[in-house]
């Protein structure tokens, strides 16, 4: 109801006046909840801050499913990138030895998901490296980048798993991070709290003490109302646009039956015989 579920192949979030941090973590871990699986998180810029995904985590187990790799220059960075497959197999490898050593066997949420392949892989600032690299020119910042994100939609494809990226900067060196995206996702800071907005979803509510919701935007009454009006078979009704002779006709207290114009002060304050004027 808060947080959007992240579908199959690249989605990129834009967050509006920050690097969104916890909104991005929030999104992970939320994912992390209602699937089986570990995550792989190719960092750069600090967004895999401990601290931050400590606070905000439920639980410590949930911590351990997140395997993060650091790129500090655009070449290790790719290389992560490119290196991503050979850590999902290690990761493979050790989660079955344990399993088996302990007798155990993992069930997943549901039949779609493995407590053993990726459930989900992020990439955060996706465009930062390579354009902060004084080593690269433009040319190779941006065929390396183009890279990048070609490997990470063949993992999407591979793994039939959704892959999350944001980018630094929302300018013509980070247009191909949202070609490649297959989904969008666009947070905005309100009073109220962040409000993302997606192709199949939006927030609408928002949570406050007592366990109650409250939401700001008429869009959430408008669907609401809507709602209800199919429910009791009412038709939403389609306003009339008025024209300079009037909006339609009526009654006054002597019965005398008048044009009404828009305005039905205009028509009391005007009306003949009643004493005005």
């Amino acid at each position: 109801m808060l947080l959007p579920s992240l579908e199959d192949g690249i989605t990129v979030l834009d967050v509006d006046g920050s690097r969104g941090v916890p909104i991005l973590q929030s999104i992970v871990l939320d994912h992390l909840l209602m699937r089986d699986g570990p995550a792989f998180w190719v960092d750069a810029n600090g967004h895999a801050t401990t601290t931050t995904l400590s606070r905000i985590a439920p639980s410590q187990r949930l911590l351990d499913r997140i395997h993060v790799a650091r790129g500090f220059t655009a070449s290790q960075h790719y290389g992560a990138v490119c290196d991503l497959p050979m850590a999902v197999n290690h990761c493979i490898q050790e989660s079955t030895t344990e399993d088996s050593l302990r007798g155990q066997q993992s069930t997943g949420h549901d039949e779609d998901t493995s407590p053993y392949t990726p459930s989900l892989i992020v990439a955060p600032a996706i465009d930062a490296q390579y354009r902060a690299d004084d080593t690269l020119g433009e040319a190779q910042a941006e065929t390396l980048q183009a890279r990048a994100l070609a490997k990470l939609a063949t993992y999407a494809e591979g793994y039939d798993i959704p892959v999350l990226v944001t980018r630094s900067k929302r300018d013509e060196f980070a247009a191909p991070v949202e070609t490649a995206a297959d989904h969008r996702l666009e947070c905005e800071q309100t009073r109220m709290g962040p409000k993302i907005s997606g192709d199949d979803f939006e927030t609408l509510l928002y949570p406050v003490d007592g366990g109650a919701y409250y939401q700001t935007t008429f869009a959430y009454w408008r669907q609401l109302l809507a709602a209800r009006a199919t429910q009791v078979g009412v038709e939403p009704a389609t306003p009339s646009t008025p024209t300079q002779e009037g909006v339609g006709t009526g009654v006054t207290a002597d019965g005398e039956t008048v044009a009404a114009t828009a305005d039905p002060l205009l028509d009391a304050w005007t009306a003949t015989g009643t004493g005005g004027r």
